[in-house]
């Protein structure tokens, strides 16, 4: 099911289904970037006027629910951009933006730039501190999208998150058979990515206030930082209020469901 929403692109929800994310400038005000940064700023240790204390490729933040950060989730364009993509009152307003992972330049390895998937749910295996012991189902359980907030400006070398595009429809197939277990990450990794090695890589670039909505399935990666200034970047997942559901009638079906039903259909499901 497709609707225009005001402040996005008329081919938003086609862009959305064939790429598999969407690019939504100025979705969040810059003066809510520049609070978050500096709120940030204060928790990674590090002195911004002193790079002597930039000492780690990445620091690694917990989840933040300050105004600056409730605010940026939470703007008009952002909400309808949810609503054209999931669905009107099929998402969950959230409070907070998660984790950051703040990326500083550095010639180190980082050591978590792999190509992946992000997971959503714990299995009846799964162990809360073994993130690849997490899953991924074929009605992405527990993750309506990905989202990636920028609260700097992010260029080419400032260490953009790589993004597959297309993979979402690979990653489809490769879940079709797997049951409404899914597959662990520990499963995916091992099996490898090498299927979505053909297609297109985009970069997460922009100014602060830019925001990538990124379906569930989306195969994507970090990258060492060779810039100057680091980057802050958010990437909450948007949690549905209720399951996808791919029977839903032709014509009926919000993109991240359609998405799926088509990649499945080009697979011959």
């Amino acid at each position: 099911m497709e609707k225009k929403q005001a402040g996005l692109p008329a081919d938003a929800a086609q862009t959305f289904i064939r790429d598999g994310y969407l690019r939504v400038d100025h979705a969040f005000p810059l003066e809510l970037a520049a609070a978050g940064r500096e709120i940030l700023w204060r928790d990674t240790s590090c002195d911004p006027q002193d790079r002597s204390t930039w000492t780690r490729p990445v620091v690694r933040l917990g989840d933040y629910s300050q105004e600056p950060f409730a605010q940026a989730v939470n703007t008009p364009l952002l909400h309808s951009a949810f609503d054209l993509l999931v669905g009107p009152g099929r998402w969950l307003p959230r409070g907070s933006l998660g984790t950051f992972p703040v990326r500083f330049p550095s010639p180190d390895d980082p050591g978590d730039a792999g190509w992946h998937l992000d997971m959503s749910f714990a299995g009846k295996d799964s162990d809360a501190a073994d993130f690849f012991s997490w899953r991924i189902n074929l009605h992405s359980r527990g993750r309506a999208l990905l989202m990636l907030f920028l609260f700097s400006d992010v260029g080419p070398e400032d260490a953009p998150t790589r993004i597959r595009v297309g993979s979402h429809r690979i990653m489809a197939r490769r879940l079709k058979d797997a049951g409404d277990e899914g597959l662990s990450l520990r499963e995916l990794v091992a099996e490898g990515f090498d299927d979505t090695a053909g297609c297109d890589t985009a970069f997460a670039t922009g100014p602060a206030g830019t925001v990538y909505l990124c379906h569930p399935f989306i195969v994507h990666a970090a990258q060492p930082h060779h810039g100057t200034e680091p980057r802050f970047m958010a990437q909450p997942p948007l949690l549905p209020r209720e399951p996808l559901d791919l029977a839903r009638a032709e014509g009926t079906q919000w993109p991240v469901e359609q998405a799926i039903r088509e990649a499945l259909r080009e697979g011959g499901a």
